[in-house]
């Protein structure tokens, strides 16, 4: 999926360079030992051969963002350096040596446009005329804002991440449910993708409850689509039936907050069921009971985590 990710929506000036056949996921420690580094639990790092050199290596780091950072800039930066001085450490690279080029792709879904600086140069208050300008960072990241890519172009891709992307537009309930047998079509096509399986099956519960259709209760992406042959037209006429707009708007933001912390408790034990076997039903009973917030903390800790009880771990 990264490969697709990279190939699909990145420069083809970047991608045509890289080998993917031996892409390896990177831990990224980020100095946790130093007091001004830490670890982001929510960092996803990428190492993959350059084919232009021999032996060199590209790390390609990926941020997700459901909110706009004005200084996204300046973070980007800043994990530039924790990652390069992790490399630095981990290798024993010695005088002489060069450092691995950094990519940094910022993966956004939030609802408003991403219209903030993507460079460190558009940060600074020095005129390029400056004599000073040349002596300034020249960091920048690459921006893939999900719901600005139009939504023709996307139909026209087949790849899992278009339809990644597609899930995270605004859709009425009954587009999302052919989109949903789209999603459905290309896992029977590609077998082996189970575990890829449950991230999706969060993504749709997500997608469904922001037009307020809970999915809870749904293990796979069959029984979800068995459950929106019943529950769609319900839906319509419950909508339809609500009373004055006080009311609607009220019944509505509640039962999508509830709808949303149940989909996403049981989106979790499905993915820590397919990482790393059975959940004890403490441990459910745990997930169940937990607030959104916390569930979208575990939830980006157990696509990435070693073992099951790093996911619960509270942090140092």
């Amino acid at each position: 999926m990264v490969e697709g990710l990279v190939r699909d929506f990145v420069p083809r000036s970047v991608s045509a360079g890289l080998d993917f056949s031996r892409l390896q996921r990177v831990n990224p420690k980020f100095h946790s030992g130093r007091r001004w580094g830490r670890r982001r639990e929510g960092d996803v790092i990428w190492r993959l051969p350059i084919r232009e050199g021999r032996g060199a290596y590209l790390y390609l780091l990926i941020e997700f963002q459901s909110v706009r950072d004005e200084w996204m800039a300046v973070r980007t930066q800043v994990y530039q350096g924790l990652l390069w001085q992790q490399v630095i450490d981990e290798q024993k690279l010695q005088a002489g040596a060069r450092l691995p080029p950094v990519l940094l792709l910022v993966l956004y879904n939030g609802e408003r446009r991403w219209k903030v600086a993507t460079r460190m140069s558009e940060l600074i208050a020095l005129s390029p005329d400056s004599t000073l300008w040349s002596w300034q960072p020249q960091v920048r990241y690459c921006l893939l804002d999900m719901g600005a890519f139009p939504e023709d172009e996307l139909v026209r891709r087949s790849s899992l991440v278009a339809l990644l992307f597609r899930l995270e537009q605004p859709h009425s309930p009954r587009d999302l449910k052919e989109l949903l047998n789209q999603v459905i079509g290309w896992f029977r096509q590609h077998a082996g993708c189970e575990r890829l399986q449950g991230v999706f099956m969060e993504l749709i519960r997500e997608a469904f409850a922001r037009r307020g259709v809970s999915l809870s209760g749904a293990g796979n992406l069959l029984e979800v689509k068995s459950m929106l042959a019943t529950r769609l037209e319900a839906w319509k006429a419950q909508w339809f039936a609500e009373g004055n707009a006080k009311g609607k708007a009220e019944g509505k933001a509640e039962g999508k907050a509830e709808g949303k912390a149940e989909g996403k408790a049981e989106a979790l034990i499905a993915l820590l069921a397919g990482r790393f076997g059975a959940v004890t039903l403490l441990q459910q009973k745990r997930i169940r009971a937990a607030k959104l917030a916390t569930l979208e903390r575990w939830f980006k800790r157990a696509i990435v985590a070693p073992d099951l009880r790093s996911v619960f771990r509270s942090p140092r």
